[in-house]
C-alpha cells in the first residue's frame, strides 16, 4: 500500500537523519505524521491508487473514429478493456471513451490525445475500477518520456502533501477494433478523480462560479502550493482562473486549498511543445519564475523547513524510479538541487522569492487566455 511504502520510506531517511541531526530527523516525522493512515482509514481508500506496481491492461477502439474525434465538441465512443489478475483470470469490461485535455487534443501537438474512460457501474463493480465512474488517463502524446515524467510531477507532490491527486503508472496495449492499425503498448498514467481526492481530505470542491482569488486560500498550503510550482518550473496555472489548479475546502469556502494538476507545461518535465507565455518575460519553461504572493516570515520559515526535511524523499521519487534515463535523471537532480541552493541563500530567497512575491500580491501579471 502506497502510504505505508512511502511512510516506511520516511521512517528510514529519519533514522539515519537522527545521529547527525536530531532536529531534521524530527521535522520530518513531523511533517508526515498525518500521511501515515491507520489500518482502518486505509480499508476505505481505492486500491486503484494505492497499489504501487504498474497496471497493465488492453483497450480497444475504433482509433479512426475516436482520434479524429477532437474539436470542442466532442463525443463518447464505445470501447473495450481487458486485464489480468494476479491469480490469471482475464476481467473484460465494456466502457466508453472520450478524447480530453486542451492543448494535447490538437493533432499537431499530439499523436494520441489524453483519453476519459466512462465505465460502467453495473459491470465493473467486481473490478479494479469498482470504485470509479470517470477516469483520466494521461496518454503517451510523443512518447513514453514524457508521461513518466509528468507522472513523477504527481508523485513528487504527493510527498509534500495529502492535498493532492493520486496516480496509477499503466502500461496500456492499444488495440483498433477495425484491425487496421497495428498494436501498439505504451505508458499511461490514471488520474484520480476531483470529488475522490476532495473526500479523501475530508473537504468538499469548490464551485467554479465561486470566485476566489491567492487571497483567499489557505496561507500554509498555498505557500506550499507555490513553491512547489517555483521547484518543477511550472508558470502554467492559475487560482481564480481555475488554469489546472483545484480548490477544496474542509469548511464550507471560508478557507480554500489549491491542489495542482496538468504539469506538461513544467520546466522539469521538458515536453518539446512546452513554451513559457510572453507576459512573463522568461524565455524557456526551465527559467524558474515565482508566481506566489508574499507570506509571512513564520509561514516562509515553515515551507522552507517542510522542503528541507522531505528533501531525500522529493529526490528519491526520482532516483528510486526504474524508467528514467540516466542523462535526465542528471539533470532533474542538478534542477532541485539549484532550487534548493534559492531557498536556503538567503540573498537569492529574498530576490528570486520573497520580492517578487510582493510584486505579484501588487501587481499581478494576468496571462492572456487565462482570463
Amino acid at each position: 500500500m502506497k502510504h505505508f511504502r512511502v511512510y516506511s520510506f520516511v521512517l528510514l531517511v529519519a533514522c539515519n537523519l537522527a545521529c547527525c541531526n536530531p532536529a531534521a530527523a524530527q521535522l520530518i516525522l513531523a511533517n508526515y505524521k498525518t500521511q501515515a493512515p491507520n489500518p482502518q482509514s486505509q480499508a476505505s481508500e481505492n486500491p486503484l491508487y494505492t497499489q504501487q506496481d504498474v497496471l497493465e491492461f488492453k483497450l480497444a477502439m475504433d482509433y479512426k473514429a475516436l482520434l479524429k474525434d477532437r474539436g470542442e465538441e466532442r463525443s463518447y465512443h464505445p470501447a473495450i478493456l481487458s486485464y489480468t489478475d494476479s491469480a490469471g483470470l482475464v476481467t473484460v469490461l465494456n466502457l466508453k471513451v472520450m478524447v480530453r485535455g486542451n492543448r494535447r487534443r490538437d493533432p499537431k501537438v499530439c499523436d494520441f490525445p489524453p483519453l476519459m474512460l466512462n465505465f460502467q457501474r453495473k459491470t465493473s463493480q467486481h473490478s479494479i475500477f469498482n470504485k470509479v465512474n470517470k477516469v483520466k488517463l494521461v496518454t503517451h502524446c510523443l512518447n513514453d518520456d514524457y508521461v513518466i515524467r509528468e507522472f513523477l510531477v504527481y508523485k513528487l507532490y504527493n510527498v509534500l502533501t495529502n492535498n493532492s491527486f493520486r496516480v496509477r503508472l499503466c502500461r496500456v496495449t492499444y488495440e483498433d477494433l477495425n484491425d487496421k492499425r497495428k498494436k501498439e503498448q505504451q505508458y499511461a498514467f490514471m488520474i484520480e478523480d476531483d470529488d475522490e481526492m476532495a473526500e479523501r481530505n475530508k473537504c468538499q470542491d469548490v464551485p467554479k462560479e465561486a470566485r476566489i482569488t491567492m487571497k483567499d486560500t489557505e496561507e500554509e498550503s498555498t505557500a506550499i502550493f507555490t513553491f512547489f510550482q517555483y521547484m518543477i518550473g511550472n508558470t502554467d496555472w492559475s487560482v481564480p482562473y481555475r488554469h489546472n489548479v483545484e480548490l477544496i475546502t474542509p469548511d464550507n469556502y471560508k478557507t480554500a486549498i489549491p491542489v495542482p494538476y496538468d504539469f506538461d507545461y513544467a520546466g522539469i518535465v521538458q515536453t518539446p511543445y512546452a513554451s513559457p507565455p510572453p507576459e512573463l518575460g522568461i524565455s524557456t519553461v526551465r527559467q524558474r519564475l515565482f508566481r506566489g504572493y508574499t507570506y509571512s516570515d513564520n509561514t516562509y520559515r515553515k515551507t522552507i523547513n517542510t522542503y528541507n526535511a522531505l528533501r531525500t524523499a522529493l529526490y528519491g521519487v526520482y532516483t528510486l524510479n526504474p524508467h528514467l534515463d540516466k542523462s535526465y535523471l542528471k539533470r532533474t537532480i542538478k534542477y532541485l538541487d539549484e532550487f534548493y541552493e534559492t531557498i536556503n541563500n538567503p540573498k537569492d530567497f529574498d530576490r528570486k522569492i520573497a520580492r517578487v512575491g510582493q510584486k505579484n500580491q501588487e501587481n499581478y501579471v494576468v496571462v492572456k487566455g487565462m482570463e
